[in-house]
């Protein structure tokens, strides 16, 4: 039997084109998918030689060929092409093609196995446009939410801030009709910066960028916090707010910012659908599942059993009528239950229309209950406040928050002169972050940590809200980041912890 015959004996029925060839180069076999897809027969291949072929040599095939027979080993080639490929009138394939030396009487040949990849590469490549298409959407989404927050944030913080100003210098000296503007003026001002809020914290958690810091803290006084916080709210509408802790202290692991955020919004929700009554909120563990479960119930307009199932569905609520009788986007039910699914709980409802809601969320438990008393701060005495600050865009509502209590002297980041920290007279020192300046204020917090030889606490006012952000500062030095807007409570609360840390220390 003749190579020729051998090789037709093994490769004449194989669906991939195949290709012998001798030590000299010349084709000695190929298979009818060959001809096919070359449209060359082994007699009109007679004067072939790959070795001269300009594109094999063009490609620095012909020195991978004269290895594989010195080696007598195999090699894969990928993108293969020859000169018969690209003399054709048709779009030529990808082919993918190993070569493998055999050896028949004595005789040297190297077989190419041509695998055509055409369809493999075309939908990697579609994979790669749509992967290129996906990150450029991820990145022009998360420029939108950070131009969003950076450019809102900041003017919604002056807006908020000189309104409460107005309002609480002015309640005894307007009239009936000015005071609806003020308190209009600020309650629009407060529910646009909530629902920018909720819509970023939305987006971040959907995007995957929300991370949770989880630390062991008893959930009690937490959950106070968040009743006192909405207190005021409550009894504008004369709603009892009443409690119920069965277990005091109850530990629990969770990341604080996400359950304060939603307690909060179930008890936003609570007294914004709640006319008259009561909203209760209780406390208790299921030992057997190491589970601690609070109920937050209401004696509002209570939900349809049809709405139930869209309950937690992003900017939905019940009817039309809703949305026009009570303010809001839809949102605060959905984050909820994602801050609550974040920290490995859950979170259910139990209505009944007209009647009332239930809103019912577990989180695991830690066994251990030893916690610690913190003491309650108090009211410094008059401090200075070295603050650094380029736009000027913070100073006067900081003037007008802090002046019964502090005293600011501000530098912008050119006047800036390290040699101002030998001054013992400062005791805080503040540094408006605007984004153009983003860089250089990392560096200036590291200089100040680095070089202050009085420690004294840097605290970083900021419209960025992006945790990996803000942790720079964090690592840079900082001691505390204020996300943008800021009431007077929030910044002067601040400030007198670390007043009253140092004067505990002294």
């Amino acid at each position: 039997m003749t190579p020729e015959q051998n090789f037709a004996l093994y490769y004449e029925n194989i669906h991939v084109p195949i290709q012998v060839i001798n030590k000299d180069g010349k084709v000695v076999y190929v298979n009818p998918s060959f001809s096919f897809h070359w449209g060359y027969d082994i007699a009109e291949l007679e004067n072939y030689n790959i070795y001269k072929d300009p594109e094999v040599r063009r490609a620095g095939l012909q020195h991978i060929i004269s290895r594989v027979f010195e080696d007598k080993s195999s090699c894969f080639v990928e993108s293969y092409s020859d000169s018969l490929l690209k003399n054709k009138d048709v779009t030529t394939p990808i082919f993918r093609t190993k070569m493998f030396y055999i050896s028949w009487n004595e005789q040297d040949f190297v077989v190419f196995e041509h695998e055509d990849d055409t369809e493999i590469v075309l939908i990697e490549e579609e994979l790669k446009k749509a992967r290129e298409s996906s990150h450029e959407a991820e990145r022009l989404k998360d420029t939108f939410l950070n131009v969003l927050s950076h450019e809102l944030r900041t003017p919604l913080n002056i807006i908020l801030g000189y309104s409460l100003i107005i309002k609480e210098s002015l309640k005894d000296k307007l009239n009936s009709e000015e005071k609806v503007y003020i308190d209009n003026l600020y309650s629009g001002s407060e529910r646009l910066f909530k629902s920018i809020a909720q819509m970023l914290e939305f987006a971040h958690i959907e995007a995957g960028d929300f991370r949770v810091k989880v630390e062991k803290i008893n959930i009690i006084p937490v959950l106070k916090n968040c009743i006192d916080a909405v207190y005021n709210q409550a009894l504008e509408k004369n709603l009892d707010i009443k409690t119920r802790f069965n277990v005091n202290p109850l530990m629990v692991e969770v990341d604080l910012q996400c359950i304060e955020n939603a307690v909060n919004n179930l008890l936003l929700n609570a007294i914004k659908f709640t006319q008259q009554g009561f909203i209760e909120v209780e406390v208790d563990v299921l030992s057997d599942k190491d589970l601690m479960v609070c109920k937050i119930k209401d004696s509002g307009i209570g939900i349809s059993s049809q709405y139930m199932d869209h309950l937690f569905t992003p900017f939905s609520q019940e009817d039309l009528n809703i949305s026009r009788n009570y303010e809001g986007n839809g949102l605060g039910l959905a984050l909820a239950k994602r801050y609550i699914e974040k920290l490995g709980g859950s979170i259910i409802a139990d209505s009944i229309k007209g009647v009332g809601t239930t809103f019912t969320f577990t989180l695991p438990f830690t066994a251990n209950k030893t916690i610690t008393t913190r003491k309650k701060n108090i009211l410094p005495l008059f401090k200075k406040v070295l603050m650094i600050d380029e736009t000027n865009s913070s100073y006067g509502l900081l003037n007008a928050f802090l002046k019964s209590h502090y005293e600011i002297d501000i530098y912008d980041f050119r006047k800036f002169n390290l040699e101002l920290l030998l001054k013992e007279e400062y005791n805080l020192i503040l540094i408006d972050v605007h984004q153009s300046h983003w860089d250089q204020s990392i560096i200036i917090c590291k200089d100040i940590k680095r070089l202050d030889k009085y420690n004294r606490p840097i605290i970083i006012l900021s419209s960025e809200f992006q945790e990996e952000k803000i942790n720079k500062f964090l690592n840079a030095g900082a001691d505390k980041f204020v996300v943008k807007p800021f009431s007077k409570d929030d910044i002067l609360e601040t400030l007198n912890a670390f007043n009253l840390a140092n004067a505990e220390q002294a």
